[in-house]
């Protein structure tokens, strides 16, 4: 069957915003005062932030400040949103997939207001997007598959393909069976995504313009 999806991870793989995220969650967990290493906080970057507080600092915190920490991530990040700017060839990509005349549904585990703030830094973005689908109650977060099989069901996909960045994309993709394009712009080395379901590791969204899967 021919593909006809792709699903995007928006933070890492559309707009350079890992970094960010990092200094974010580590100003939050601080101001609690809750130390987490910075090298540990940026492994953690893509994974849903429902997960990333008790993924970081254990249960306890997370039952006692999580809505906190997420609340003070969620602020610093925002004061960050102008430094934060799209990856390279990230429109250029969303462009040729829609002449491809693919469904382009981007998948995130960030917070709805703030990714749809993330895709106007990419030129066009909104506009090239068929759908964004978000975290709930009842699709669980990354690494859990059900954001990328909800995007693929919400466009009536039968063949799809997922675009991401960091090891919660390929293990989330690998649990959906869904092939897994990575990208290096999440700091994750290609061993690592490899050896966690990414079918192939590219550059950069720029790197992705070229790849066979992607092709005509």
């Amino acid at each position: 069957m021919a593909l006809d999806t792709v699903v995007l991870d928006v933070d890492g793989t559309l707009v350079d915003s890992v970094y960010a995220r990092t200094l974010a969650w580590k100003a939050a967990f601080r101001e609690v005062g809750v130390e987490v290493p910075s090298h540990r906080i940026h492994r953690a970057i893509g994974m849903g932030g429902d997960r990333v507080v008790a993924h970081l600092a254990g249960d306890a915190v997370e039952h006692g400040v999580g809505d906190e920490i997420r609340r003070r991530q969620t602020e610093h990040f925002e004061r960050l949103l102008p430094d934060i700017t799209a990856t390279d060839g990230s429109a250029e990509l969303l462009v040729l997939l829609r002449e491809r005349e693919l469904h382009v549904v981007v998948a995130s585990s960030g917070e709805p207001g703030l990714t749809s703030r993330l895709l106007e830094l990419v030129d066009g973005g909104p506009g090239l997007v068929h759908r964004i689908v978000w975290g709930s109650p009842t699709v669980r977060s990354k690494p859990a598959p059900d954001l990328f099989q909800a995007a693929v069901e919400q466009v009536g996909g039968t063949e799809a393909v997922v675009i991401g960045d960091s090891v919660w994309d390929t293990q989330a993709a690998r649990a959906a069976g869904l092939p897994c394009l990575a990208v290096r712009t999440g700091g994750f080395d290609d061993a690592e995504l490899l050896a966690n379901g990414a079918t192939a590791v590219y550059e950069d969204p720029r790197e992705l313009l070229k790849a066979p899967e992607l092709s005509g």
